[in-house]
C-alpha cells in the first residue's frame, strides 16, 4: 500500500487534554450504569498485566484494560518482527481507504490514539466475527498487537481454576489468582492468572458490574458516542428494547423531556423519556380501582387488593411490610401507603411473581426415603453436544451440577498410561480423564444444593483400570464418598436426602449383597457379573434372538465395594423384583421399555417405585442427543428420569420446571398417593381418590414487556407476539391454547382467556411460550417459562421469560391474571 500521511506525535499538552477527555467519557458512561466513582470500574479502566494460559508451555503476559466505552476489552502486547516493506501510515481515528474496513477498525484506531501512538506502520490487519486485530509499528517503540472482544460476547467471568484448561495447565497454588472469560457459543474460554488474589477478584467483580442489558442497548443507539441521544438515536434505542412508537408521539415526548432545549437528551432526561413512554395503562387501572384513600393506596387498600385479587389470606401487618419493602418514596412509607411506582415495583418482583415465593426455599420434608423423591438426573453428562462426534468436557459436568442435577453419568473406558477416560464409546466424541471429572464433580457438586449426588457408572474398563477408578473415587472424594450403609445394622429401606447431605453415592455393579458390608461375608464374591447396561442393550439389539446371551464382565472388588444403595441389576418383571430383589437393587430402563411399562402397567410401576429406585435413559438411536418427554415417567413414579442436559428444548423446560421449587435442590417429594402402599392411582384412569383434585384454571394474558427482538439484523423488525399456554400432566389434563398474534407490538397488550380443567393438580406443569408469529414459516421462540401448577400464585402476576437454554431474559415478561377454582 502507498503512504497516506505521516503525522507528528501529540505534544504533552495535547496528550494531557486527550487523556482528560477519555476520563470524562468513562465518567459519563459510569454514571449511566450507576457506577460513578466505583473503584472496581476504575481498576478495569486502568487495566493491568495478566498471564494468558493456553497450555503448560504457552504462557504469555498480556496487558488488558476496559475501554472507555465500557463495552470492549483490549489486550495489548509487544512483538518483534523483521522489517516489512510497503507499510501504511495512518492517523488514529481516521477512515481507511477501503469502505469495508472503516467500521471494523475505527474502535482500534481510537484505542491506538489513547496509547499515544500518533504515527505508525500497519504490519497486518485481520478481522473475525468475534474480534479484530491489527499489528502496527511506531517510530519510537516496537510493533504492537491490539486485540479486542465485546463484553456482549461474554457469558460469564469465573473466579478460580474453574475451566478444563486452568485445572489441566496450572497448579492449585494459583487457585485464588485465576479467572476465566466464558464466551457465548462455542468460542474457547480465555484463561488468565492475575498477579494477586486481590487483583483477580477486582477483575471479576468489576466486569460483573458492567453487564447491564438496558445500558448495552443505550450505547448501541448512541452512534456518535457523545453520551447524548438525539431523537433518531432514541428511536434506535427503543427498537433495541422492542418498543414501537408513533413518530409524532415520540417527538412530542422528546420535546417535553428536553428541558435544556439542547436538541438532545442526556442523563435523567433519557430516563424521564423512557418512563413516560413505557407507562402501563393496565397498572394505572388496577391501582385506581383499589387506591380509595384520596387517590392513594393505603395499607388497608393494599390488603383489600391482596385478599380479593391475589387471593392471599394475609393480614394488615403483611401489607405494611410490602409497603416498606417496595415503596421508594419516604413520605409514602411514613404514611403507610403505596404509590403507583411502589405498586408497579411490587408487581414486578418476587411477591408479585407467578411463582409462589413460599416454594422458593426448601419447604418439603427431606427425611423420607430416597426413593420417595423425583431426582434431577442427567444422561451422557460428559457431552457438550451430540453423542457421535461432540466434545467431552468437565465443563458439561459443571453446568449440570450448577443446575442442581443430582445424578450424573460417567461412561468409563480404558485410557492411555493406565488412566481411565470418559467418552461415548465407539464414537468420535473426544475423551476426558476420569480423574479430572471426579475433581470437577468434587468441586461443584454441592455449590447449589447440599443433597446427595449419585454417580452412575457405565463401566467398560479392565480390572486394572477399575482399581484406578476406585482409587480416584476414594482419594479425591474422601469422606464425602459413602462407603458403608448408614447405621450399625443392615438397613431395610433408603435413608433420606437430609441424612445423606454432602455425600456421593455410586451406582454400578456389585459382586455381592450389601449385608456383606456388615458380616464380612465374602462367600458370595465372584469376579464377574452380568453386563446389564445401556451398551449391553445396544449390542443385544444387533444380535439375532438365538444369539442373545448374558454377557459377563470382570469387576474389581475395590470398585464393587463402593456401591452401597444403588446396585445395578437386570429388570425382569415387577413380581420378580418384589420377590427376589432388595430395596437397594435398582434397574435402568431404556425409554421405550419404560414408556411401555408406564402405559400398560402404571399402577404396578408406581408400587415398584415405592420400594426401589428406577433410572430411565434416552434410546441410543438419539444420536443428536435429543430427549424424550419425562412427564409420563414421573407419572409412573420413576425417580431418576435422565435427560441430555446439553440439549435445550421442551423436555428440558419441563425438567427445569419440575425441580424449580424446593430450593432448586434437585429433589422433589412425590405426592403422597405415590408413596402410600394402599394407593391404586392410575394416571390413565383416574378413579376417585386423593389424587383426584378437580380444578378450573383461568388465565388472562394482559400484556408483555420488553420482548427481545428476534431478527436483530432488521432494524424495523418488531415482534408479532403470540402466547401459548400448555399443560403437561396426566393424559386427561394435557392441553394447549394460544392467543391471537398482535402485529408489530412488542408490548403484546391483549385480553385473551385460556381455560383448562384439571384432574390431578399435583402432577401438572404449566408452560407459557411466547413466539414471534410468522404466517409464511415456523414461528420463532421469543421466551418461555414453565412451573408446577401447585406453585402458581393467583391474581395479577408477573411471568419472567427465559431463553431456550433456560437463561433469564432481563426485563422481559408477561403480565397475566390467574384464577384457580375448585371445579363444581
Amino acid at each position: 500500500m502507498s503512504c497516506i500521511r505521516k503525522l507528528r506525535k501529540r505534544t504533552k499538552s495535547q496528550e494531557f487534554v486527550y487523556q482528560e477527555q477519555c476520563k470524562i467519557v468513562a465518567h459519563e458512561n459510569g454514571k449511566r450504569i450507576g457506577l460513578e466513582g466505583d473503584p472496581d470500574l476504575q481498576f478495569l479502566l486502568n487495566g493491568g498485566d495478566l498471564l494468558k494460559v493456553k497450555s503448560r508451555s504457552w504462557r504469555k503476559t498480556r496487558y488488558f484494560r476496559l475501554n472507555e466505552d465500557l463495552k470492549t476489552m483490549w489486550q495489548e502486547t509487544s512483538k518483534t518482527f523483521k522489517s516489512n516493506s510497503g507499510c501504511l501510515y495512518f492517523r488514529p481515528g481516521s477512515s481507511w481507504p477501503k469502505a469495508s474496513d472503516q467500521t471494523s477498525l475505527s474502535a482500534i484506531c481510537q484505542t491506538v490514539a489513547a496509547s499515544s501512538l500518533s504515527c505508525m506502520y500497519v504490519i497486518k490487519k485481520t478481522r473475525t466475527k468475534q474480534n479484530q486485530r491489527i499489528l502496527v509499528k511506531t517510530p519510537d517503540i516496537s510493533r504492537e498487537t491490539l486485540w479486542s472482544f465485546s463484553l456482549e460476547d461474554v457469558d460469564s467471568v469465573r473466579y478460580g481454576r474453574q475451566t478444563d484448561g486452568l485445572r489441566k495447565y496450572t497448579d492449585s497454588s494459583v487457585e485464588d489468582r485465576c479467572l476465566s472469560f466464558i464466551f457465548k457459543g462455542r468460542r474457547k474460554n480465555l484463561d488468565l492468572i492475575a498477579s494477586s488474589k486481590e487483583e483477580a477478584k477486582k477483575w471479576v467483580s468489576g466486569l460483573e458490574k458492567t453487564k447491564s442489558w438496558i445500558y448495552n442497548c443505550m450505547r448501541k443507539a448512541d452512534k456518535n458516542a457523545d453520551n447524548k441521544m438525539s431523537l433518531k438515536e432514541l428511536k434506535h434505542f427503543l427498537r433495541q428494547i422492542n418498543v414501537e412508537v408513533d413518530d409524532s408521539y415520540a417527538e412530542m415526548l422528546f420535546k417535553k423531556c428536553d428541558t435544556s432545549n439542547s436538541g438532545t437528551l442526556e442523563g435523567s432526561e433519557i430516563k424521564h423519556f423512557y418512563d413516560l413512554l413505557t407507562y402501563r395503562e393496565e397498572i394505572d387501572v388496577i391501582y385506581k380501582k383499589y387506591a380509595t384513600s384520596n387517590g392513594q393506596m393505603s395499607s388497608a387498600d393494599l390488603l383489600n387488593f391482596l385478599q380479593i385479587e391475589q387471593r392471599e389470606p394475609v393480614s394488615l401487618d403483611y401489607a405494611q411490610k410490602l409497603i416498606m419493602k417496595y415503596e421508594m418514596d419516604e413520605t409514602a412509607k411514613q404514611n403507610k401507603y403505596m404509590s403507583k411506582d411502589g405498586f408497579l415495583m411490587y408487581l414486578n418482583h418476587e411477591d408479585g411473581s407467578i411463582f409462589n415465593p413460599a416454594h422458593k426455599p426448601i419447604y418439603q420434608d427431606m427425611r423420607q426415603p430416597l426413593n420417595h423423591y423425583f431426582i434431577s438426573s442427567s444422561h451422557n453428562t460428559y457431552l457438550m453436544e451430540d453423542q457421535l462426534k461432540g466434545p467431552s468436557s468437565t465443563e458439561a459436568y459443571i453446568k449440570a451440577l450448577m443446575k442442581s442435577c443430582r445424578c450424573v453419568e460417567l461412561d468409563c473406558w480404558d485410557g492411555p498410561n493406565g488412566e481411565p477416560v470418559i467418552y461415548h464409546g465407539h464414537t468420535l466424541t473426544s475423551k476426558v480423564l476420569f480423574r479430572d471429572v471426579i475433581k470437577a464433580i468434587k468441586e461443584y457438586a454441592f455449590k447449589t444444593s447440599q443433597y446427595p449426588v449419585i454417580l452412575s457408572l457405565e463401566n467398560h474398563c479392565t480390572i486394572e483400570q477399575q482399581k484406578i477408578m476406585a482409587h480416584h473415587l476414594t482419594s479425591i472424594l474422601g469422606s464425602a464418598l459413602l462407603t458403608q450403609p448408614l447405621g450399625y445394622q443392615m438397613p431395610t429401606t433408603f435413608p433420606g436426602p437430609e441424612e445423606l447431605k454432602g455425600h456421593f453415592l455410586i451406582k454400578g455393579k456389585r459382586l455381592n449383597k450389601l449385608d456383606a458390608a456388615f458380616n464380612n461375608n465374602t462367600t458370595e464374591d465372584v469376579d464377574s457379573v452380568s453386563e446389564e447396561d445401556e451398551a449391553a442393550e445396544l449390542k443385544e439389539a444387533e444380535q439375532k434372538p438365538k444369539e442373545k446371551t448374558a454377557k459377563k464382565i470382570k469387576l474389581a472388588k475395590e470398585l464393587s465395594d463402593l456401591v452401597i444403595y444403588c446396585k445395578s441389576v437386570h429388570f425382569s418383571t415387577f413380581e420378580h423384583s418384589r420377590d427376589n430383589q432388595a430395596f437397594y437393587e435398582m434397574a435402568s430402563y431404556k425409554e421405550s421399555k419404560a414408556m411401555n411399562l408406564a402405559e400398560n402397567s402404571a399402577t404396578a410401576f408406581i408400587h415398584h417405585n415405592m420400594d426401589k429406585l428406577s433410572r430411565i435413559y434416552p434410546a441410543g438411536s438419539r444420536t443428536d442427543s435429543s430427549n424424550y418427554n419425562p412427564v409420563p415417567l414421573w407419572n409412573a413414579g420413576c425417580q431418576i428420569v435422565a435427560l441430555n442436559f446439553q440439549t435445550p428444548g421442551k423436555e428440558m423446560d419441563l425438567n427445569q420446571a419440575r425441580f424449580l421449587p424446593n430450593g432448586k435442590c434437585g429433589y422433589i417429594l412425590k405426592p403422597e398417593f405415590m408413596r402410600d402402599p394402599a394407593s391404586q392411582f392410575d394416571p390413565k384412569c383416574l378413579t376417585v381418590g386423593p389424587w383426584l383434585q378437580k380444578k378450573t384454571f383461568h388465565v388472562m394474558i394482559i400484556s408483555a414487556q420488553q420482548l427481545p427482538k428476534i431478527n436483530k439484523d432488521k432494524q424495523s423488525s418488531i415482534v408479532d407476539p403470540q402466547v401459548r399456554v400448555e399443560i403437561y400432566g396426566v393424559p386427561a389434563d394435557n392441553a394447549s391454547k394460544q392467543t391471537h398474534h398482535i402485529d408489530n407490538n412488542g408490548k403484546c397488550q391483549q385480553c385473551i382467556y385460556t381455560y383448562a380443567f384439571y384432574q390431578s393438580a399435583e402432577l401438572a406443569l404449566v408452560r407459557f411460550v411466547v413466539e414471534d408469529y410468522d404466517a409464511a414459516s415456523h414461528n420463532d421462540l421469543v421466551g418461555l417459562y414453565t412451573l408446577p401448577f401447585t406453585s402458581m400464585q393467583n391474581g395479577y402476576r408477573h411471568v419472567p421469560l427465559l431463553t431456550k437454554r433456560g437463561s433469564l431474559i432481563p426485563s422481559a415478561g408477561l403480565f397475566v391474571h390467574i384464577m384457580v377454582l375448585d371445579a363444581k
